[in-house]
């Protein structure tokens, strides 16, 4: 997860990353959409390759990259825990909500005796 989190902490790999989501691009056709020499691209590709988040493929003489985003799941899944309420707060958001249901259904019964009486007395 440390090299993942390590490989998109470069804006220039984070752009490479979401040009791959449309599909295979060559090397070339990479570099094209940047300021950076071709061979400062082909170091960013190594990175994302290293981490797995993209494969290379030799097709004729280009190589064509693609997007492997599975390595982001663990990386996802420890965010989402960090952003998430912890044990506690989980426990106490299911006795609020235990409480709320038990106040809501002793308010029904008692309006369902509240009639009864007012039926009886009639």
């Amino acid at each position: 997860m440390d090299d993942v989190a390590h490989a998109i902490t470069d804006p220039v790999r984070r752009d490479i990353l979401l040009m791959l989501r449309g599909g295979a691009l060559t090397v070339g056709q990479i570099a094209g959409r940047f300021t950076v020499s071709r061979p400062a691209v082909s170091r960013h590709l190594r990175v994302l390759r290293e981490c797995g988040l993209v494969h290379d493929e030799l097709v004729g003489r280009n190589r064509v990259y693609e997007l492997s985003p599975e390595p982001l799941t663990g990386l996802a899944e420890w965010i989402a825990m960090i952003r998430g309420p912890a044990g506690w707060d989980q426990r106490l958001d299911a006795l609020e909500t235990e409480v709320r249901r038990t106040r809501r259904e002793r308010a029904v019964r008692r309006t369902a005796s509240d009639n009864e009486s007012r039926e009886d007395t009639a």
